[in-house]
């Protein structure tokens, strides 16, 4: 029999929580990916390796920590020595695609994939993020077109109804190039294949389409609706410590309402992510795609969503450093093997051995994660050491069976009892007997290594002096582009953002222009 296919499902700053499956979880809208855990494996401790986009990204990509693979910022680029997880998978005889982003860097765009019909290929990673402006305000395209709704200060002001054309959303246009290009695989060969579709959603921009916005925001009203909830971890619930309450200050200018319709638009975009998915899926299948094809569902890291009075990724919590993550196998589809929850902890990194375990294929001796296989195929929990995240210089986060360490550069440390306390509130560190105290004995060693400041900063002169060497030569664009046909690159972006607008008033040219319609003409 031939080997499995691999399709992996990645999404952007998916905190855990917001799946309807999950015990404790947030009442959103997710029967596909929820699916996906429930007739799989869903490890329910799963931690990306750094909560932050592009490091987290080559850590998985190269299965090793922050530390081990050069990982220091959103400025990385990859070397020419680097093997990734796609690169072993190639040599031994797959065809392999990536549609979508992964925020590489520079002049190396590809990182073992052979095909990237589309997706972020402009190499200029966090400086001209693949993320769609949204809403669109043109009156800035020329100045800045790349940061509406991105930088700080405006994602959660711009949240709400997406003002761009469904169809041309990034997910959209992810899911039906991948499906385009699984068509003209089968088409021309019998190999097998590993597709990584990768969807921005639900990373802000905090936009959706209507109805799903409505779903937890009644617009008429500008309120909330029945369906959204309140963090179960508010803000005073947050442990005392100074590192935390200076991440709280970033969001003192924003009024309770606009932190609510935040929230309520990250619901939204979450449920809009399923749907895409759940159709992509469903014709995956009902044409013949999925019959002998891994499934993988994670996200690079979390977002806080308002807990602990927090947004956005960077931190250590659970919201932030924790993710989905489901692997299925085409047996657990057919029945043959049973689906299982995994709880011990395990991490992204881990994505590497395991799929190479899946598919007899020998991983480097460099590799940090461990292979995740038999657990997947027995459901027995795993043997895995402690579990490593980290932003490096500021702390490094272990997690183990029981406890969350976290030891910082210039704070007191934490330490958490997760079993007791998964709100992460009371920090045991700083009265530590008994097993609390031989938890720290056993955790803080971990962390050493990755708060030497000499070594930390040496990391990052290299990342930066590697992300000029070899940046790649182009012009930034809108942040996505496609690949055409007769090989030129191409900006995605071009009619959202810089657009040949045909008529400004279309009630002005059209005679049977529908009465009662807005269509921008401040004549109305």
């Amino acid at each position: 029999m031939s080997p499995p296919n691999v399709l992996v499902l990645m999404s952007d700053e998916h905190n855990p929580r917001f799946l309807q499956h999950r015990p404790a979880g947030e009442p959103v809208t997710t029967p596909q990916l929820s699916e996906i855990a429930e007739q799989g494996v869903d490890f329910q401790n799963a931690y990306c390796p750094y909560p932050i986009c592009a490091p987290s990204r080559k850590c998985m990509l190269t299965g090793q920590t922050a530390l081990d693979c050069g990982a220091a910022g959103n400025n990385i680029v990859y070397g020419p020595d680097e093997e990734t997880l796609v690169a072993r998978i190639r040599d031994a005889g797959f065809e392999t695609c990536l549609v979508g982003k992964m925020h590489f860097n520079g002049q190396r765009q590809f990182n073992g994939y052979q095909h990237r019909p589309y997706g972020d290929l402009t190499g200029h990673g966090i400086q001209q993020p693949s993320h769609q402006p949204d809403p669109i305000h043109y009156d800035d395209l020329d100045v800045q077109p790349r940061r509406q709704a991105i930088e700080r200060g405006t994602r959660i002001p711009s949240a709400g109804v997406t003002q761009i054309p469904e169809s041309l959303l990034q997910e959209q246009v992810v899911a039906r190039e991948s499906i385009a290009w699984l068509r003209e695989h089968r088409a021309a060969t019998d190999d097998p294949w590993l597709l990584t579709a990768s969807f921005s959603r639900p990373h802000f921009p905090l936009t959706a389409p209507r109805r799903h916005i409505e779903r937890y925001w009644d617009l008429a009203a500008d309120e909330p609706t029945d369906r959204l909830t309140e963090s179960a971890i508010p803000p005073d619930a947050a442990v005392d410590h100074a590192w935390v309450r200076a991440q709280q200050a970033r969001y003192d200018q924003f009024g309770d309402d606009e932190l609510a319709k935040a929230r309520a638009c990250y619901f939204a975009c979450v449920d809009f992510l399923d749907e895409v998915i759940g159709e992509f899926l469903a014709t995956l299948a009902a044409e013949g795609f999925l019959e002998n094809t891994i499934v993988v569902y994670v996200s690079d890291h979390g977002d806080m969503a308002g807990e602990h009075g927090l947004w956005w990724k960077g931190t250590f919590h659970e919201g932030s450093a924790g993710i989905p993550m489901h692997v299925q196998l085409p047996e657990h589809r057919n029945g043959t093997l049973e689906p299982a929850t995994i709880h011990t902890p395990v991490s992204l990194i881990d994505l590497f051995p395991t799929l190479c375990g899946q598919l007899g294929v020998p991983t480097p001796d460099s590799i940090d994660g461990v292979d995740l296989s038999e657990a997947i195929e027995t459901g027995e929990e795993p043997d895995r050491d402690p579990v490593i995240c980290d932003n490096l210089g500021t702390y490094r986060m272990v997690r183990d069976e029981k406890y969350k360490y976290v030891q910082f550069s210039d704070h007191p440390e934490l330490l958490f009892d997760l079993e007791a306390d998964p709100e992460e509130s009371q920090n045991l560190a700083t009265d530590a007997t008994g097993p609390t105290a031989a938890a720290l004995e056993r955790l803080r060693p971990i962390v050493d290594e990755a708060l030497d400041p000499s070594r930390i900063e040496a990391e990052r002169e290299a990342a930066n002096e590697a992300a000029e060497r070899h940046a790649l030569g182009i012009p930034p664009g809108t942040g996505n582009a496609y690949v055409m046909p007769d090989g030129r690159l191409v900006d995605a972006g071009t009619p959202l953002y810089k657009p040949d607008v045909l008529a400004d008033a279309p009630s002005r040219v059209f005679a049977d222009w529908p009465t009662g319609r807005d269509d921008g003409d401040p004549a109305q």
